[in-house]
């Protein structure tokens, strides 16, 4: 039986969410045989933090006498944005020593004054990831994943995507029986591979300024299996398709082209996970038209094929 030590790092302003849910997570895993997680919390000096909620939590002891952990989880929240030194002083001394170094939300920006992100790939909530590139030009950072592993490092986006990320690490531990158990206890789905976007097509673009350019975004999005070439959209927004493909990307921040990849890609997924359609159908109400051309755009984007992700991703009776 392997037994996994788990070291969440507690500190005034942190996101009570960010502990608590990972917390549940290894803690509902270890109702199972054989899945054993000891979890610990600890902060500077061990003295009790608060949270941006209001809430105050009473750590098991301080970080100074802690042992080194399998897995050391930094969570997020308003107390990262001024952290205390001597906390950046600790996850600098003692980030590198646990098998597993793992972040959610902005505890990511903690782990990058400590030194702990340059040359890794990383992410963090939406709303950070620029500030957490411009800060810290030695860290790849990627604004569109639920969480990323890279190496012994995972970092997760905001909130929630800490759920998501121990459960991925739960079924690497024990098997997707006992991750997919857990979600089910929790209520939540099994079903958010890391490299799904943080948010859809409509929420990661800005909505146009313009009406006729807004209501083109909004035909997009209701009818994805349309002819939604340039020169179509431009027809309905009655602009020249250069003036159009123009006006577009600087109003939403992305190409015609990358905005109708993006909902048709959500389309699919969204049929995949929530109803039993065949792949063929789904391809033509998606816009792919065959399913080869939407497993070649599901690999690109997604790196599995759509068989392969509705297996793992869609709901099963519990």
């Amino acid at each position: 039986m392997k037994q996994h030590t788990v070291l969440v790092v507690l500190f005034d302003g942190v996101q009570s969410l960010d502990v608590s849910g990972p917390m549940e997570v290894f803690a509902g895993a270890s109702r199972f045989p054989d899945a054993v997680y000891e979890l610990r919390t600890a902060s500077l000096g061990g003295a009790p933090v608060r949270c941006t909620n209001g809430l105050t939590l009473v750590p098991d002891g301080a970080l100074e006498d802690a042992v080194v952990p399998d897995m050391l989880l930094v969570p997020g929240g308003q107390g990262t944005r001024d952290p205390d030194p001597a906390l950046i002083d600790w996850l600098r001394a003692h980030a590198p020593d646990p098998d597993r170094l793992l972040s959610v939300c902005s505890g990511a920006l903690l782990l990058a004054r400590a030194g702990q992100l340059d040359g890794h790939r990383v992410t963090t909530h939406w709303a950070l990831c620029d500030r957490l590139a411009r800060n810290h030009p030695a860290v790849e950072v990627d604004p569109d994943p639920v969480f990323v592993r890279d190496g012994r490092l995972s970092t997760s986006a905001g909130v929630t995507a800490g759920i998501d990320l121990a459960l991925a690490l739960v079924e690497e531990d024990h098997g997707r029986d006992v991750a997919l158990a857990v979600a089910r206890h929790l209520v939540v789905f099994l079903r958010r591979p890391g490299n799904q976007a943080q948010f859809s097509a409509q929420l990661t673009a800005q909505t146009a300024v313009r009406a006729p350019l807004r209501d083109v975004q909004q035909w997009i999005t209701e009818h994805p299996d349309a002819d939604l070439s340039v020169e179509a959209l431009a027809a309905r927004a009655r602009l020249s398709p250069r003036h159009f493909a123009r006006a577009f990307r600087a109003e939403t921040g992305l190409t015609p082209g990358r905005y109708v990849e993006r909902v048709r890609l959500e389309q699919a997924r969204r049929l995949l996970e929530d109803t039993a359609d065949g792949v063929a159908g789904i391809s033509r109400a998606s816009g792919y038209g065959t399913p080869e051309a939407m497993r070649r755009a599901f690999v690109k984007a997604l790196g599995t094929a759509p068989a392969e992700y509705r297996r793992r991703f869609h709901p099963r009776p519990a």
